[in-house]
């Protein structure tokens, strides 16, 4: 399906595979700030896919990605191919942006109708997945390593093909083969933060069907939840974000784990909690849940990979640890010290403030002239 702009103005074409607006999920986020900054100086043209409903069933699931690890195919790549013919391109475009990895094949198809061509890297899937693989272990492990060489392959073949690459940080266009790669962060458009209660709760936050977020999870849940529960009476945990039902198995059976599921303003549920955890074990890209909790002005404990990208001072803009007993111990720490929270809190709204939203960030696509 598309919408058609009518102007003297110039055109641009914007394909994504996903809705472009906040409330959708870090995807969502990031494609809504670069549409609409295109908006700003072009009439453009939306572009997106009717897909084939598919089950998520586990035996469903299980033969799909089973077809496709034969084919050495990553699951997101086969699942938007093949809709060229529901682009309904038209006239010429100065610019044309291409949203995620997976839509990069489409380059084909629109390089005869537009003046530049630009990929949108959300993640390096190939880096995604190999970090999964080294998170995990026995069959899923095998499986990431052959989606990530899987990958590695589709990233060499059709990154050549644009003109423009946009990375999320510094870290991922090191990782980027390409002449031109643009550094365009993530970003939350400029929000006042939320006065709110504050509960005796600490939160995650994010879809939590993405296959990091349940790592997360897992992880944080066995090793990380038992030793705070025990010494912290009265203290919940609140799972925050769509598709619930992927983690409920895990934590189901704990009364102060709460899953609470998709909200209309996560910035407003984070405020109400304590501080954030972000246990995260794999991943690529950066974070949204921690710009998230910078703008709600909340203290962060997160792994190093999980703040990736952000130039985040641990200290000062929030409290890393990686290992299970260190990553409890932070927290302890901040729960001990509200005031220390505080402190971490205003440095991370501030950093936000600074390189995060949507304004600061569209001073990267102007420099870079797009």
């Amino acid at each position: 399906m598309t919408s058609q702009p009518d102007s003297s103005r110039s055109r641009a074409l914007f394909l994504t595979p996903e809705t472009p607006r906040p409330g959708t999920g870090g995807g969502g986020l990031r494609s809504a700030s670069l549409l609409e900054y295109l908006r700003t100086k072009y009439d453009v043209q939306v572009a997106s896919f009717t897909v084939p409903y598919h089950s998520k069933h586990l035996a469903a699931r299980v033969w799909r990605n089973g077809w496709r690890l034969l084919k050495g195919v990553p699951p997101l790549v086969d699942r938007f191919a093949g809709f060229e013919d529901q682009l309904a391109l038209s006239g010429r475009y100065k610019v044309a942006v291409i949203e995620h990895f997976w839509c990069a094949p489409y380059a084909d198809a629109i390089r005869p109708h537009c003046d530049v061509l630009v990929l949108d890297l959300h993640n390096i899937e190939s880096e995604l997945a190999a970090t999964h693989a080294r998170a995990t272990s026995g069959l899923e492990a095998v499986v990431h390593r052959r989606f990530a060489e899987a990958y590695a392959a589709l990233e060499r073949k059709w990154i050549p093909k644009f003109d423009v690459v946009l990375a999320t940080s510094d870290e991922d266009a090191r990782r980027v083969e390409h002449r031109n790669v643009v550094v365009y962060p993530n970003a939350l458009p400029v929000l006042d933060a939320p006065n709110v209660a504050e509960e005796n709760c600490i939160v995650f936050s994010g879809n939590l069907e993405y296959h990091p977020n349940i790592e997360a999870v897992r992880w944080f849940r066995s090793s990380i939840w038992p030793a705070l529960r025990e010494r912290n009476d009265g203290l919940t945990w609140d799972l925050v974000g769509r598709n619930p039902e992927a983690i409920e198995a895990i934590v189901k059976g704990d009364p102060r784990i709460r899953v609470i599921g998709p909200v209309e303003d996560a910035v407003a549920a984070i405020a109400s909690a304590r501080m954030v955890v972000v246990p995260l074990l794999s991943g690529s890209g950066t974070r949204f849940k921690i710009l998230e909790a910078w703008a709600a002005r909340r203290a962060v404990v997160s792994t190093t990979i999980g703040s990736e990208g952000l130039g985040a001072r641990d200290g000062q803009h929030l409290m890393l640890a990686d290992t299970a007993p260190e990553f409890a111990e932070a927290v302890q720490k901040l729960l001990d010290d509200p005031a220390r929270g505080r402190e971490i809190g205003d440095a991370g709204r501030g950093l936000y403030l600074d390189r995060y939203t949507w304004p600061a960030a569209w001073k990267r696509l102007e420099s870079a002239g797009i």
